[in-house]
């Protein structure tokens, strides 16, 4: 009875203690759901939700390559207009992939932005099979099908589950906290300027944590050694938004 409790807490990562007693009992096996927890404890197994979680960190492991994440983030400009900004970001790379503004993500709109997507993606010969996005009301479903008829499966996160879309939520912190707070937004236009000019930076000059310290499609130089430095190193620094962001390349 405990190999059977065990295999099926290892085959099937959401179920609880009571799915799996009501499990065995169709079986005509009896057990308490606290048996059942007494087993899975002693045995290291955590409870139902600790082993989704890890379950779904391996799909990402697993598929990131093909899976891109989206999500809406808001800029107030000085006029007190409200823009909404949708941005996609690949799993593997980290590279974003695609944005757009608006102040109306309707239907139409987002409709759209599914077909601009899709034609980068082929223009870049990317092949992606799952887009994650949350369950906001701006995602219609005539969105999630015009995707699904290109073969790219939508996976809609659990509701206020920020962590199910971390990688967007994370990138969403970042271009606020190095770029956007920072800044005073005049319009559609400008935000648009802003964003495109910080994200060329971050596919191609930023250093990334998860990817060894590179940038998302950029490449770094071969340590120097001593002998290759016989004279004091120079370095260029290009400034981008008005000096916000700084660039340093080795000067010639």
């Amino acid at each position: 009875m405990r190999e059977l409790i065990l295999r099926l807490a290892r085959e099937n990562s959401s179920w609880g203690y009571l799915r799996i007693a009501g499990e065995l009992r169709k079986l005509g096996i009896v057990v308490s759901a606290s048996s059942v927890r007494n087993i899975l404890v002693k045995a290291g197994l955590p409870p139902a939700s600790q082993r989704d979680a890890q379950s779904w960190r391996i799909f990402l492991r697993a598929h990131g390559e093909s899976i891109l994440a989206c999500d809406f983030f808001t800029v107030d400009t000085v006029w007190l207009r409200r823009l909404y900004v949708l941005a996609f970001i690949s799993i593997r790379s980290r590279r974003v992939e695609y944005f757009a503004v608006t102040s109306k993500p309707d239907t139409a709109w987002m409709l759209q932005q599914a077909r601009n997507l899709l034609m980068e993606l082929d223009d870049r010969d990317r092949q992606v099979r799952f887009l994650i996005h949350d369950r906001d009301a701006k995602f219609p479903r005539a969105f999630d099908a015009l995707l699904a008829s290109q073969e790219i499966e939508v996976i809609r996160t659990p509701v206020r589950a920020p962590n199910a879309n971390a990688h967007m939520e994370r990138w969403v912190g970042t271009v606020r906290h190095e770029c956007l707070d920072r800044l005073l937004i005049l319009g559609r236009r400008h935000l648009e300027h802003v964003i495109r000019v910080y994200v060329g930076h971050y596919n191609r000059q930023r250093p990334h944590r998860a990817l060894d310290l590179k940038p998302p499609e950029g490449r770094i130089r071969s340590p120097m050694t001593t002998v290759a430095m016989p004279h004091a190193l120079h370095m260029d620094r290009r400034d981008l938004l008005g000096g916000l962001i700084h660039e340093y390349e080795l000067a010639a």
